[in-house]
């Protein structure tokens, strides 16, 4: 293919940013440390090695996951517990902060409602910053492990990658069945995996993730939320990420409740105002 004769000129355009976010409402994590000082223990949910588990956090709650005895990476699902149908929107969330989520930043739900499910409030892992590969954690690029890629482009028939998983939790979890519950699975906030995208094909790559024990990601609860976490069966995802040998290790997921009125300078935000009657 012969280039054009201005192809260095085309290539050298500056980019813009798509989203400009100085205008997003600021989470006031001041408050939120504050309330969370004094919060008590109130849930402990274990998402076990290739599976997933479903939690409770209402509005005003925080939740915090953590890795608690080997390098483990995690697929995070979120919706209103009142209202399936606004779940997590990684798509926008991805536009307005980044490819890779950290503290300070927010999971927004989707149309028409888009507001603030959850804000991240504490990230042990905020040091790890952009690598030389252009890797980074908690990524909002990747979409979840899923058996029907694996069928596409392999031909296996693997029933413990995390959409599998995400989807018999919340099966379980509702009390339907897995085909009615399957719908309401979506792209999910990878937790603990280092990714990026290769400079060379463009192409989602992972790495080993640099999560050891201890570590944890916490958020506060913007809405009542129900959620679901698949410990994936990639472990730390340094080689495959729908694997029954690499190594894996649980996910601990624990839910805090603020002390009364820690919590009486913020509301849980309102769902998004456009008026869609305009675009009727």
């Amino acid at each position: 293919m012969t280039q054009p004769s201005d192809a260095d000129a085309r290539r050298a355009v500056k980019p813009v940013i798509c989203y400009p976010n100085d205008t997003l409402p600021k989470p006031n994590l001041a408050l939120y440390q504050a309330a969370r000082d004094g919060a008590a223990k109130v849930e402990e949910v274990i998402a076990q090695p290739r599976d997933a588990a479903c939690f409770r956090a209402a509005a005003g709650q925080f939740f915090r996951i953590t890795s608690v005895e080997g390098p483990q990476v995690g697929d995070l699902n979120l919706w209103n517990a009142n209202d399936l149908s606004e779940r997590f929107y990684s798509g926008k969330s991805r536009a307005l902060h980044g490819t890779h989520l950290t503290t300070g930043e927010r999971m927004w739900s989707s149309f028409p409602h888009l507001r603030p499910m959850a804000t991240i409030t504490e990230d042990t892992l905020g040091w790890y910053g952009i690598d030389a590969y252009g890797g980074s954690v908690h990524d909002v690029i990747g979409t979840r492990c899923d058996p029907y890629t694996g069928n596409l482009l392999t031909g296996s028939q693997y029933h413990h990658c995390c959409h599998s998983n995400l989807t018999r939790a919340l099966a379980d979890e509702l009390g339907v069945s897995l085909s009615e519950a399957e719908p309401h699975v979506h792209d999910v906030l990878n937790v603990f995996m280092c990714t990026g995208f290769t400079r060379d094909t463009g192409q989602y790559f992972m790495k080993a993730s640099p999560v050891r024990p201890g570590d944890y990601i916490e958020f506060f609860a913007e809405i009542d939320i129900l959620g679901a976490l698949s410990a994936c069966p990639g472990g730390d995802c340094s080689s495959e990420h729908s694997s029954d040998t690499a190594a894996c290790y649980p996910l601990k997921v624990e839910v805090f409740a603020p002390q009364a009125g820690a919590l009486d300078e913020w509301q849980s935000p309102d769902v998004n105002g456009y008026d869609r009657s305009h675009g009727r």
